[in-house]
């Protein structure tokens, strides 16, 4: 399943041309709007996208075509970012995603399991190839409307060659999964076609034709003599892989949005089970291995995708998020650079299915992660609940595989293999399967705000960076205090250090103090900025500071309180009116003004930022002082 988070797609209708279109979801339910927030379906009678409107109210209602082209002012009264209802949405996924269970298994396995949870200990059911030379097939279709001159030649570059860059690629996908799995899993694919299918090419992106290309693709491969028993490598009596790519680019429309199922079917003695459908592109250009590697994750490893779908029955669960984002080839990172340069697969569905060694980072000391090395997992395990909740450590330097990542850096995750990929909340209950401590402290992933950003990962930290006391806290989900302290942290490189255990005396009272007499700037934006170096270790428990500004209206003042790892603190901004000169002292005693620094690090240059907004009268910093109470 490839997601989609308010991404604008060029989409094709059979009347009226292309339409540019945001969409939201994927395989297994999307929601399509206008660029100004109109929600829209496909119109089938009339072969064109139209205003969305719903059939009835509640959570079962369900969109019904206004017969409106999109093309035409929206009807009158017809509000914006319209949705369907989250039962009706909900048991949509449900049944779609009971299509991929083996048959044999659909007795035992709850629809709400499969929705929310990875049930077979952290992954999809199914068999999962993950060791050995696997031998998929490869099927490239066109359609009557869309032929293709992509060649087998170019398709086989593409997945199966050892030295594979074209138009850009990172490598071909075979040597993604070999290096993911530091040669443990050598994924090769014969590629037959192109084979003509019977219908247009949209046609197979209708919901009245849904279900219909994977059956019409391998029956063209039967008729063109391909031998299924061929990729049986395991003896099964099941084809191990069957990868379907189609002529055109990427429709994200029923059966022609790139996903991962099962198709059971009797061939040449063996059974096919789970296959793939990918485009091919309008030109060998277009063929990159981001969306592929994605797919196959599912079909070899039983990964599950890594963000949350947004449909589950759960209160405040009415939207998707983004989960690991861009920091997964399973979550969002498999679009990287247009997919020709996605990210790694992250060292958690890594290790689930047995590419990694523990390296037990429970013990104080200091620990070595080098990038690229994706066959060690640094982790914390949870005494209580080992194998089930821990905390796993990965370098994610900008490097390699993760050259385009928003943040470079050390990644925190926070691991349950019984947690929900619907459960975006953070809390001891509502929390996903794999959480990435955000270093800034926000929850911009689970939030949705963006796929990953610049503060996600820890950069270079003198004092402690993770503890207890943190923000984001290494707690276990239950509340409880876990140990983790990680400090130390080196700047991000191939080989990253930090320290694990706790660093100074919890509770030492750490002060500086400063008194520059210096004038603040009037009218100017960058202002007045000074510091003070605080030597001490730990985390801030408690903090206190004292200012003494002389200045004929403190109205005209801003003055912020920056921590060494850049968070901030605005104490006064412009309030006050004509009342001369600040002199306060602030602790951080809830509510306080304080409080977004609570947890950082203690160690390091502390700066008071002062702004002038007005051209009136010099002010003059006189003095102040910080005084910190430190937790570990």
């Amino acid at each position: 399943m490839s997601g989609i988070f308010g991404d604008t797609l060029t989409l094709t209708q059979e009347e009226g041309g292309d339409v540019q279109l945001v969409a939201f979801g994927d395989d297994k339910y999307a929601r399509y709007e206008t660029v100004d927030g109109y929600s829209v379906v496909y119109d089938e009678t009339r072969g064109c996208y139209c205003y969305a409107e719903a059939d009835s109210g509640g959570a079962g209602r369900r969109f019904v075509s206004s017969g409106r082209r999109i093309s035409d002012p929206p009807p009158e009264g017809l509000p914006r970012h319209l949705r369907e209802g989250q039962v009706y949405r909900r048991d949509v996924v449900k049944d779609r995603l009971m299509e991929m269970v083996p048959e044999e298994e659909r007795a035992g396995t709850d629809p709400d399991t499969l929705l929310t949870f990875g049930p077979e200990k952290g992954l999809l059911p199914g068999f999962a190839l993950t060791q050995g030379d696997i031998q998929g097939l490869t099927i490239l279709v066109d359609f009557p409307d869309t032929p293709t001159q992509v060649t087998v030649d170019d398709v086989s570059a593409l997945l199966n060659s050892p030295h594979f860059t074209a138009n850009g690629n990172s490598c071909s996908v075979k040597e993604f999964f070999r290096t993911m799995s530091t040669d443990r899993l050598r994924f090769t694919n014969t590629v037959v076609g192109p084979l003509r299918l019977s219908r247009p090419r949209l046609a197979y992106g209708l919901k009245a034709n849904r279900g219909k290309l994977v059956p019409e693709a391998l029956q063209a491969a039967i008729d063109a003599g391909v031998d299924f028993a061929r990729f049986d490598s395991l003896g099964r009596g099941v084809v191990d892989s069957i990868c379907i790519m189609y002529a055109g680019p990427t429709e994200f429309r029923e059966d022609l949005w790139p996903h991962n199922s099962r198709f059971p079917a009797q061939i040449d003695g063996v059974r096919t089970d789970f296959y793939t459908v990918t485009s091919i592109g309008d030109t060998a250009a277009d063929l990159s291995i981001g969306t592929f590697c994605h797919e196959s994750g599912h079909l070899l490893c039983r990964w599950p995708d890594l963000y949350d779908y947004g449909t589950a029955e759960r209160e405040g669960d009415d939207f998707s998020s983004a989960g690991l984002g861009t920091y997964c080839t399973m979550a969002a990172g498999n679009n990287l650079g247009d997919g020709f340069l996605p990210s790694a697969v992250c060292v958690y569905l890594r290790r689930l299915v047995g590419w990694t060694h523990d390296v037990d980072i429970s013990r104080p000391g200091v620990y070595e992660a080098r990038q690229g090395e994706y066959d060690k997992a640094l982790i914390y395990q949870n005494p209580q609940r080992r194998n089930v909740e821990y905390y796993l450590v990965e370098n994610r330097s900008r490097l390699g595989f993760d050259s385009l990542l928003t943040s470079s850096g050390l990644a925190v995750y926070h691991c349950d293999v019984k947690g929900s990929n619907e459960f975006q909340s953070g809390t001891r209950v509502n929390h996903y399967q794999c959480a990435l401590l955000q270093a800034d402290g926000h929850l911009d992933l689970e939030t949705n705000r963006n796929q990953g950003d610049g503060a996600d990962l820890y950069g270079p930290t003198l004092g402690t960076a993770v503890s207890h006391g943190s923000r984001p806290a290494s707690l276990w989900w239950d509340g409880t205090e876990s140990g983790l302290t990680i400090s130390g942290i080196s700047a991000p490189g191939e080989v990253l250090t930090f320290r694990t255990g706790e660093q100074g005396v919890a509770g030492t009272l750490v002060t500086g103090a400063s008194a520059p007499g210096a004038t603040i700037p009037e009218d100017d934006v960058g202002g007045l900025t000074d510091e003070i170096v605080l030597q001490g270790e730990g985390t801030v428990r408690d903090l206190a500071v004292t200012i003494d500004i002389e200045h004929p209206r403190i109205g005209d003042l801003r003055v912020v309180l920056m921590a060494p790892s850049g968070r901030r603190a605005v104490i006064h901004n412009r309030t006050g009116g004509d009342t001369k000169n600040l002199r306060v002292t602030l602790d951080s005693r809830p509510p306080s003004l304080l409080a977004p620094l609570i947890g950082d690090a203690v160690p390091g240059s502390w700066k008071l930022r002062i702004t002038d907004a007005v051209a009136s009268a010099a002010g003059v910093l006189q003095r102040w002082s910080l005084a910190v109470r430190t937790g570990t």
